[in-house]
């Protein structure tokens, strides 16, 4: 009986196997070779979030890192989700006056599913710029509500001027190849607005004295920081949207080759400037050399690419320091710098360096215009839609946790929980919820502690 069936089974799938096993042509090899190069850059972009979560954990304190992880994961199932149901038709959806995209809401009449899970990537990437900015004291609802308002409207009507072919800037010319603008100044210009209304850390200013608050856990910021490097070979070299031979190896050499030179210069000028080379001002150069190269990959020489990447870590070092103590502005991890300023620069830079119209290959200053005009709409844009919406949803309930929940950490006041485990059998016996907060923030302060039960 067996053997009958087991010859059933091989004839059936011999019957049938021809149905399945049709002869492939150019046009479907190509096809599938440029679904896989896009699927393949949309999984290290969302590998990117993991070094978001390292470089924002590694940056703050410790008493604040699962608060930190929890809105990082939320960040990007969120953004999904909405994405899916609203942001992708009002981007990339037919054009209403050049403005806003008005079907493909839900995914209907989307053909290129493909292309959805790798955009769906990017609007991720531009809201979780903002978590980092705003770390160690927003309450987490609070920011579920702006990441809202940021994937499902914000960002996709920016996405739409500039990446919809219908889209005003992109008539006018502007030019912003994987998102130095799109993604990262949008990002950035949102959590300029929102710190603008959170405030500063408790400590972080005395009068006029700035006061530093250093992280916890710099090599787990350092993972961070070369998980984004790995992960932005995608997130440039997949916006080619195509397995193209000549463009794709061209884009991730202008990344890599910006992102070292970016390395280069701000360590070198931290040692110029301060006598020490500063380690996590270095690593956040890496980060301002990939977001200064993202918008001229594809368009910027070899050798431009690395003057790029020299400006962008000199910059973001000099952009930090005058942030955080002209302005005053209290950005943990430094996200306005690296992904605002540094994306200004990028996105500017092509009116320079581009071979087809930049001002240094004979071709004025008319592409240098456009990119200007470019950046100040996206900038008016964001601050005046999360600016007020932040400021109407702050009168309507603070967005910031009490100054008791911020002195315990939000891993305690937001989740009940911590990420890491100090000395448990000090914990053992205590019946008050507040033994655990004033021993998590004696601990995250490296002062000695005594035994609660014995005091």
């Amino acid at each position: 009986m067996f053997k009958k069936s087991f010859t059933l089974a091989i004839v059936l799938f011999l019957i049938t196997t021809p149905a399945y096993a049709q002869t492939p042509t150019v046009e479907s090899l190509e096809l599938s070779i440029n679904l896989v190069w896009v699927m393949l850059g949309a999984f290290l972009v969302f590998f990117m979030h993991a070094g978001f979560a390292m470089v924002e954990s590694g940056f703050t304190r410790s008493k604040n890192t699962l608060n930190i992880l929890m809105k990082n994961f939320l960040t990007i199932c969120i953004a999904a989700i909405l994405f899916f149901a609203a942001g992708y038709g009002i981007m990339f959806g037919s054009s209403a006056g050049t403005i806003i995209g008005t079907n493909g809401f839900f995914l209907t009449d989307v053909e290129d599913v493909g292309f959805f899970v790798f955009q769906a990537m990017f609007v991720a990437t531009c809201a979780t710029i903002m978590s980092g900015a705003v770390a160690e004291r927003i309450k987490l609802g609070s920011y579920i509500l702006i990441v809202i308002a940021m994937t499902t409207f914000i960002y996709p009507v920016v996405g739409h001027w500039i990446w919809q072919g219908d889209g005003w800037l992109t008539a006018l010319g502007f030019s912003d190849f994987a998102g130095s603008t799109v993604v990262h100044l949008t990002g950035a210009s949102g959590a300029l607005m929102v710190i603008s209304i959170l405030g500063p850390r408790i400590g972080k200013y005395n009068g006029k004295k700035v006061n530093v608050i250093p992280g916890h856990n710099l090599p787990l910021g350092a993972l961070g920081v070369f998980i984004l490097w790995l992960g932005w070979f995608g997130f440039n070299g997949s916006s080619t949207l195509a397995a193209d031979p000549s463009l794709v190896p061209y884009v991730i050499g202008t990344t890599l080759l910006s992102t070292s030179a970016a390395l280069v210069s701000s360590s070198f000028y931290t040692k110029l400037r301060f006598k020490k080379m500063d380690a996590s001002l270095s690593m956040n150069g890496v980060l301002g050399g990939l977001v200064g190269i993202t918008a001229g990959a594809a368009e910027i020489s070899l050798g431009g690419s690395i003057l790029v990447g020299l400006v962008s870590g000199i910059l973001l070092v000099e952009a930090i320091r005058f942030i955080d103590t002209k302005l005053r502005l209290d950005d943990p991890v430094g996200a306005i710098a690296v992904h605002g300023i540094c994306g200004i620069w990028g996105t500017l830079a092509i009116g320079f360096f581009s071979i087809d119209t930049g001002l240094f290959y004979g071709n004025g200053f008319s592409q240098l215009g456009i990119q200007a005009i470019g950046v100040s709409a996206v900038i008016i844009w964001v601050s005046a839609t999360i600016g007020g919406f932040t400021y109407v949803l702050n009168k309507i309930s603070p967005i910031r946790v009490s100054a008791a929940e911020e002195k315990a950490g939000l891993d305690f006041s937001e989740h009940g929980s911590s990420a890491y485990h100090f000395k448990d059998s000090y914990l053992e016996g205590t019946s008050s919820p507040k033994a655990p907060i004033g021993l998590a923030e004696r601990l995250n302060q490296k002062t000695p502690v005594e035994n609660p039960t014995k005091s």
